[in-house]
């Protein structure tokens, strides 16, 4: 059945991170073969409700947050075992979620924003999250011609307080 202009327009926006929809899009991560010993497993379902809130007629600010959700087996080495991990070696519960801000103008051929990002230190266990708050820029632009979406979505993150203990953050993400 040929679709209608309304599904087409709809179904654009759904591929839109910064779209004037609410959605709700989840990933799925599947890391094999790495951790201490090369036969490590991770998933990562990756939670990531888009909310667009319109400030005035010409902007928009898109709420873009990301929880993930983590189960990972034989990734940490031998001497983290006994530290907040299971005899069986492996882990499941949350992560940091990292939220995003785009300030967005309404409108136009290349949809664009620009923004704040924060990583929170959310992770149920420690080996799951950085255990620091972080802080840093974050961009988007996509046009849309066609059934095709082409854009880049890009952030820095800088860790900025947390546990000393631990390692800074200085993360890309593109």
């Amino acid at each position: 059945m040929p679709r209608k202009p309304a599904d087409a327009d709809l179904a654009k926006q759904l591929q839109n991170p910064i779209s004037s929809l609410i959605s709700l899009p989840f990933q799925n991560n599947f890391d094999v073969g790495g951790g201490f010993g090369g036969d490590g497993f991770r998933y990562t379902l990756n939670v990531q409700p888009v909310v667009p809130i319109s400030l005035t007629k010409d902007w928009n600010l898109i709420s873009r947050t990301i929880v993930p959700i983590v189960y990972q087996n034989d990734i940490l080495p031998p001497e983290v075992l006994g530290n907040d991990v299971g005899d069986d070696n492996d882990q499941f519960g949350l992560g940091d979620v990292v939220q995003s801000l785009f300030f967005s103008p309404a409108g136009g051929k290349v949809t664009w924003g620009v923004g704040p990002v924060f990583l929170l230190p959310t992770a149920t266990r420690q080996v799951l999250g950085a255990q620091k708050f972080g802080v840093g820029p974050t961009a988007v632009a996509l046009t849309q011609e066609g059934p095709w979406t082409i854009g880049m979505l890009a952030n820095h993150i800088w860790s900025v307080a947390g546990d000393g203990d631990r390692a800074d953050v200085s993360l890309t993400f593109l």
